[in-house]
C-alpha cells in the first residue's frame, strides 16, 4: 500500500451568505434595517430610511468586499486550484512512489548456531539480492535487496515479513549495527538514503546525500562512509552527515580540503577514522591518508596523517584500531602502518598479478571479520590476519571468499562447498559439499541463528 500523504484541506462548511442589498426604485441601496418590518404597498408613501448611529469616529461601517458574486467565485477558484495542486504534489511525491509494509510484530527468536558445523547442509531457499555485496542476517531476520525493493525475510522459509520499495533503483544496501542502510539512485548519483529496522522494516532515518554511482558503504561502529572516485561522505549511525572528503559540491568556503584534483582508490575504516588511497597530481606514487570521521566543520577534514607510498596501484586492505594494512603490488609487499603514519612492519606477498591489477568494485576490498581474525579474499586465495595487530597468520589456496565464524568454528567457501578450518593455524578440519547450482563465482558468508547464508553474486541462499 502506498504511504498516506496529506491532501489539501477541504473548505469550511458552507455558512449563510449575506444577501445582496436590495435596490430602491431610484437605484440606491436600501439599508438592511429597512428591509424588515415594512410592507411593500403600491401607492403607499415611501418609508423614510431609519437613521442609524454611525460607528465610532463618525464614519459609516464599510461594506464587506467579499459579498459580491464575482468575489465568491474568485475565492472558490482559488480553493479549487490549491486542492488540485495538493493532489498533483502528493501523486508525484516520494511517498506516493513508496511502499512501506512494516512487520506487525517482532520476529520470533532463533536457536543458536550449533557448536560444530553440521556434516551436511541443505539449501532452504534462495532469492534475488543483487544490491547486497554481502549477506545481511540480523535480529532473527534475513534481508534481501534487488532493483528498488528491500525485503525482510524469515530465515527458515524466505517468506517476506516486511517490505520497503521505491520507484528508484538501489545503489547498495549494507548492515550498520542493527539497522539497514539502503542507498537509492536518483538522476546522476546515489543520493537517496533510507535506514530501516532489520526486525520490522520500520524507517528510522532518511537523508539526501552526494554519493557517486557505484558507491559502497564502509561501516565502522557508529559511522558509515560512502566510497567514490572524487568524494567520500561519512554519516553518523542516525544518518547525520559528519564529514566530507574530496570534491565537495556547493562548497561555501574554499581551501578546507587538504588536496584538490585527487582521485581515490580503496577505502577502509576503524575506530572513528577513515583510510583512503589517493592518487594526486604532483605525487610520485600513491598516497595513503587517514582522517577523522568527525570534526567541528563537516567539510574540513582533520587529517591524522598522509604519507606518499613506495609505489603505485596500492590498496588499503583493512584497519584495526590505529593500525592499517596496505598492499603494495609493485613491491609485492604487505605493509602495516602505525597511528603516526610510520611503517611498523612489512611482509612478502605471493599473489597472481591479476588479483591486484585493478581496484575492487566500489573501492572496498573483500574482507570479513571474526572475534579473532580478519580475512581477505584476494580473488584466488583467502589470507588470515590477527585482528589485534593485523599480522599475517595463514593463507588458504583455491578459496572463493573470506571466512566467518559459524557456531564456534571458522568456515571458508571453497569450490563446491565449505572448508571448516582451525582459526589460528588454518588447518583443515573437514570439508562440506554445497550444491550451488552451477554458480562458480565468489561467495560471501554470514549467518543468523542456525542458518548459514551465502551471497552468490546477485543471489542469496540460505543453508541449514
Amino acid at each position: 500500500m502506498s504511504e498516506p500523504w496529506d491532501a489539501a484541506p477541504d473548505k469550511d462548511p458552507a455558512r449563510p451568505v449575506p444577501a445582496e442589498p436590495e435596490q430602491t426604485s431610484n437605484g440606491s441601496e436600501a439599508e438592511s434595517s429597512a428591509a424588515y418590518g415594512t410592507e411593500d404597498v403600491l401607492d403607499a408613501e415611501p418609508v423614510p430610511p431609519v437613521a442609524t448611529e454611525p460607528p465610532l469616529g463618525g464614519k459609516r461601517a464599510r461594506r464587506s468586499p467579499w459579498n459580491r458574486t464575482r468575489d465568491r467565485v474568485v475565492v472558490a477558484l482559488i480553493v479549487v486550484v490549491v486542492a488540485v495542486t495538493g493532489v498533483i504534489v502528493g501523486v508525484n511525491s516520494d511517498n506516493a512512489a513508496t511502499v512501506a509494509q512494516v512487520a506487525a510484530t517482532l520476529p520470533p527468536g532463533l536457536p543458536a548456531a550449533p557448536a560444530e558445523v553440521p556434516g551436511s547442509l541443505t539449501e532452504l531457499w534462495q532469492a534475488p539480492s543483487s544490491s547486497t555485496p554481502s549477506p545481511i542476517g540480523e535480529a532473527n531476520s534475513v534481508v534481501t535487496a534487488d532493483k528498488g525493493e528491500v525485503l525482510g525475510r524469515d530465515p527458515y522459509t524466505g517468506n517476506v515479513r516486511w517490505r520497503y520499495s521505491r520507484d528508484l533503483e538501489l545503489c547498495t544496501v549494507a548492515l550498520a549495527g542493527i539497522k539497514v542502510d539502503a542507498v537509492y539512485r536518483k538522476e546522476s548519483g546515489c543520493s537517496e538514503v533510507t535506514q530501516l529496522d532489520v526486525g520490522t522494516g520500520a524507517r528510522t532515518a532518511q537523508r539526501n546525500g552526494d554519493a557517486e554511482l557505484g558507491t559502497r558503504l564502509v561501516v565502522d561502529g557508529s559511522h558509515v562512509t560512502t566510497t567514490g572516485k572524487t568524494l567520500l561522505n561519512t554519516w553518523r549511525d542516525d544518518l547525520v552527515k559528519s564529514m566530507e572528503y574530496g570534491q565537495v559540491p556547493a562548497m561555501v568556503q574554499p581551501n578546507k580540503q587538504p588536496r584538490t584534483g585527487c582521485t581515490y582508490g580503496t577505502v577502509s575504516a576503524a575506530s572513528g577514522k577513515i583510510g583512503v588511497i589517493e592518487r594526486c597530481p604532483g605525487d610520485p606514487a600513491d598516497r595513503f591518508t587517514v582522517y577523522s570521521a568527525t570534526n567541528d566543520e563537516a567539510d574540513e577534514p582533520k587529517v591524522e596523517y598522509s604519507t606518499v607510498l613506495a609505489g603505485k596501484n596500492a590498496k588499503v586492505v583493512a584497519m584495526s584500531g590505529d593500525l592499517a594494512l596496505v598492499v603494495l603490488p609493485e613491491q609485492k609487499l604487505l605493509v602495516i602502518y602505525g597511528g603516526d603514519g610510520m611503517q611498523k612492519s612489512a611482509y612478502p606477498l605471493d599473489l597472481p598479478a591479476a588479483d591486484l591489477a585493478q581496484d575492487p568494485t566500489g573501492g572496498v576490498m573483500t574482507t570479513s571479520w571474526t572475534a579473532q581474525g580478519v580475512y581477505w579474499f584476494t580473488g584466488t586465495k583467502t589470507m588470515a590476519f590477527s585482528r589485534d595487530d593485523l599480522t599475517p597468520r595463514w593463507t588458504l589456496n583455491s578459496a572463493v571468499g573470506p571466512g566467518v565464524t559459524f557456531g564456534e568454528q571458522l568456515v571458508v567457501p571453497i569450490p563446491g562447498g565449505l572448508a571448516v578450518l582451525d582459526e589460528l593455524t588454518g588447518a583443515t578440519i573437514r570439508t562440506i559439499g554445497v550444491d550451488r547450482h552451477g554458480y562458480n563465482g565468489p561467495v560471501q558468508l554470514s549467518s543468523v541463528g542456525p542458518v548459514l547464508l551465502e551471497q552468490r553474486g546477485p543471489t542469496l541462499a540460505a543453508l541449514k
